[in-house]
């Protein structure tokens, strides 16, 4: 079976247990339920109660050994001593659990209580998710596990150690317009590690991209190896929790691991191309910019630097060349076809072209969709960067500067296809 087969279950299941949901009060099991149903979600949801015969408007079963049939999915929000117990008895029928519950080897004397609950999945052939962690997002079969979502997928797969900053992984990124294709919390990760999940998000068609939260992993080798392995296929962008001494201190009261030395994390990045990261907005805007520019592991190393300002120019020069790109001089029937453009004294045609603020608002954003087309007519760069000085361009209020260029950077991508990145940086 391929990982993508395996893990279907999860990402797409067509039968979601519940245990742990009330029939006197709102608990997390009812929340799960109803986020559910507002989600749109459209295969069976079958609540377990030891008493109630319905639950939220669906009829429940005793224990996940009476329901008639496989189970795809179990989210288990019950007291951490009860959640061996349940995976236990399950009848084998459970694909999937993921247990919500804390109070396992994130806490002192907890070690002994997850082990028995990976040791009780073993037994029934289950995998455990967590424990201490939220749920599943899966926007395409509207599967989620908080409220407020968008059920447009995306290509953006991302594994995160954190419940709660899945919650904002999701939600910021929402906002900023990214898209999913799936997120999996895995807490505590004492059976379903990062590695294997990686390994889906690879095998997955729909995902281009794949972002990484981690505090810790017991699994180093094999999450080296998958790295590597990931480097010639999909970008993976790694937000690391517990850099510092402090830090470390912090994820070991939070997912009960340590977190590693901070030098064998970079070693890790560098040695197989994943992209570190330093917070959360630099994790999510790099997700953006890969999401955005389909960006493909050493498929862009020349960039050209265009805009009204040449110090930033020299800065951003800078800044790409000690990040191993290429902002090289242009060869001379480039530099011929941007003289002919005829661009205002103060103009700098070099690479980077620096043009003032001015000449950009002539004819209706022309001068800037002229220099970006001879750009990508020459086959000079692999990506343009285009930054604009937003304080000047404001001050030109008779005239939409910043709409008219990124509609001449659209025309140009329209006319010339989508071989050329363009970035468009505000500041």
């Amino acid at each position: 079976m391929s990982t993508r087969e395996e893990f279907r279950p999860l990402f797409h299941p067509t039968r979601i247990a519940v245990i742990g949901a009330s029939t006197t009060s709102v608990s997390g099991g009812n929340r799960f339920i109803r986020n559910l149903k507002n989600f749109g979600y459209a295969g069976a949801i079958v609540p377990i109660h030891p008493k109630a015969e319905e639950i939220e408007g669906l009829r429940a079963y005793p224990s996940l050994a009476d329901v008639p049939g496989e189970i795809d999915y179990a989210y288990v929000a019950v007291a951490a001593a009860n959640a061996p117990g349940v995976v236990r008895n399950s009848g084998g029928k459970v694909r999937f659990a993921q247990v919500m519950s804390s109070g396992f080897s994130e806490v002192v004397g907890g070690g002994d209580l997850e082990a028995d609950l990976v040791a009780a999945a073993r037994e029934v052939g289950t995998r455990v998710i967590g424990p201490n962690c939220l749920g599943t997002y899966s926007p395409e079969a509207r599967l989620t596990f908080t409220d407020k979502t968008t059920s447009e997928p995306g290509s953006i797969g991302v594994v995160c150690q954190s419940g709660g900053l899945g919650i904002d992984i999701i939600k910021r990124g929402q906002n900023r317009g990214l898209r999913y294709s799936g997120l999996v919390t895995i807490g505590n990760a004492s059976d379903l590690g990062a590695s294997e999940l990686i390994e889906y998000f690879l095998e997955d068609d729909k995902t281009r991209t794949i972002g990484l939260y981690l505090e810790s992993t017991r699994e180093g080798r094999r999450l080296f190896d998958v790295l590597r392995r990931a480097n010639a296929r999909k970008p993976v962008v790694l937000l690391k929790g517990g850099r510092t001494s402090q830090g470390q201190r912090a994820a070991a009261s939070h997912t009960g691991a340590l977190a590693g030395s901070h030098s064998a994390w970079e070693a890790l990045c560098r040695q197989t191309g994943t992209v570190l990261t330093d917070t959360l907005d630099e994790f999510l805007d790099v997700l953006m910019a890969m999401q955005c520019m389909d960006l493909r592991p050493s498929a862009t190393s020349r960039v050209v630097l265009f805009g009204n300002g040449g110090g930033t120019s020299v800065l951003g020069t800078d800044a790409f060349d000690r990040a191993g790109f290429s902002v090289g001089a242009f060869a001379d029937g480039t530099l011929a076809k941007l003289e002919a453009l005829g661009l205002p004294a103060g103009s700098s045609i070099a690479n980077p072209i620096d043009v003032p603020a001015g000449a950009l608002q002539q004819n209706e954003g022309r001068v800037a969709e002229n220099i970006i087309s001879t750009i990508a007519a020459s086959g000079a760069a692999d990506a343009v960067i285009i930054h604009v000085n937003m304080t000047v361009i404001l001050g030109f209020r008779h005239v939409d500067m910043l709409g008219n260029i990124i509609q001449a950077a659209l025309r140009v991508r329209a006319e010339h296809g989508p071989g050329m990145h363009i970035v468009l940086v505000l500041k």
